[in-house]
C-alpha cells in the first residue's frame, strides 16, 4: 500500500483549525506529515501548535516566525525595536498562549528545525530559494523570507523537483482569489492564510493522491477537491508589475 505524503502549509496558532484538518485527512499512522514553518504567531494558540507538532514527531521546516521568536528569546537584553516589531507581527498573540513562559524545551526544538527537505521529487522550503545563488549559497535570510525573486522567476531552480513553499498568502499574487494556491515556475505556494480575515483557509496538499484538504478558521467549512481545480497558475510579469506598484505606492 502507498503512504500518502501530506504536506501543511503555515498554521499560524490555529489549533483547532489544524485538528479539524487532519480529522478531514484522516492520515494513518504511516503517512509522512510535514509541516512548512510559521507554527506560531498571529493565532490564538502557538503553544498548543507545536506541542502537538512535537508530541507527535511531524516533520517541520523553519519559519520566519519560527526564527523571530528565536531571535527574540536568545538575547539577555532585547532592542525594543525588534521586540515591537516580533510583538507587532502576531509575537504577541504566542506569548498570551504560553502565558508569558516559552519552555526551553520548545525553543530547543524550535532550533532543530531543518532549512529545507528533499522528498526526491518534491523539494520543501518555508520561503523559497534565490534563484541566483547555488543551494550551498542560500541562507536562512532567503529559506525563511524571500519572496519577490523567487516568485518572478522564469527558470525552474531545480530541473527534477518542484517546490512547495509557504510563506506569501497566495491572494497576494495577481488573479488569485482567497483559498486557491499559486503556482509559479518550478513552484506552489500553499499559504492560503489561516490567520487572514479576507481567507481564513488552511490548506493540506495530499501530494501522493494531488488532493487538496482545506478548514476555514472563521466558518469552520471544510473542503476537498483536486489539485487541478483549486492552483492558479501566476504569470512572473505580473508578479513584478504588481510589486511594483506597491513599491510605486509608497
Amino acid at each position: 500500500m502507498t503512504h500518502r505524503r501530506i504536506v501543511i502549509g503555515d498554521v499560524h496558532g490555529h489549533y483547532n483549525t489544524l485538528m479539524a484538518l487532519l480529522d478531514a485527512i484522516a492520515p494513518a499512522s504511516d503517512d509522512p506529515v510535514y509541516f512548512l514553518g510559521d507554527l506560531v504567531d498571529r493565532g490564538p494558540e502557538s503553544a498548543k501548535v507545536v506541542q502537538f507538532v512535537r508530541e507527535n514527531n511531524y516533520r517541520c521546516l523553519l519559519g520566519n516566525h519560527e526564527q523571530m521568536l528565536l531571535d527574540v528569546t536568545a538575547r539577555e537584553s532585547i532592542p525594543s525595536e525588534m521586540f515591537q516589531g516580533w510583538l507587532h507581527c502576531g509575537g504577541y498573540s504566542t506569548l498570551l498562549s504560553y502565558q508569558n513562559n516559552i519552555p526551553q524545551d520548545h525553543l530547543d526544538w524550535m532550533k532543530t528545525l531543518p532549512r529545507y527537505l528533499d522528498l526526491g521529487d518534491v523539494w520543501l522550503v518555508h520561503a523559497g530559494v534565490d534563484p541566483t545563488l547555488s543551494l550551498e549559497q542560500q541562507t536562512e535570510n532567503e529559506f525563511c523570507w524571500i519572496r519577490d525573486e523567487f516568485h518572478t522567476t522564469k527558470k525552474p531552480y531545480f530541473t527534477d523537483k518542484l517546490i512547495i513553499v509557504g510563506h506569501t498568502i497566495t491572494f497576494t499574487f495577481p488573479q488569485v482569489l482567497p483559498g486557491y494556491l499559486a503556482s509559479g515556475v518550478g513552484w506552489l505556494d500553499i499559504d492560503t492564510g489561516a490567520y487572514h480575515h479576507r481567507s481564513g483557509w488552511l490548506t493540506g496538499l495530499d501530494l501522493t493522491h494531488k488532493i487538496v484538504y482545506q478548514v476555514n478558521s472563521y466558518t469552520g467549512n471544510c473542503r476537498q477537491m483536486p489539485l487541478e481545480e483549486i492552483v492558479i497558475p501566476v504569470d512572473p510579469q505580473k508578479i513584478y508589475e504588481k510589486r511594483l506598484k506597491i513599491l510605486n505606492r509608497s
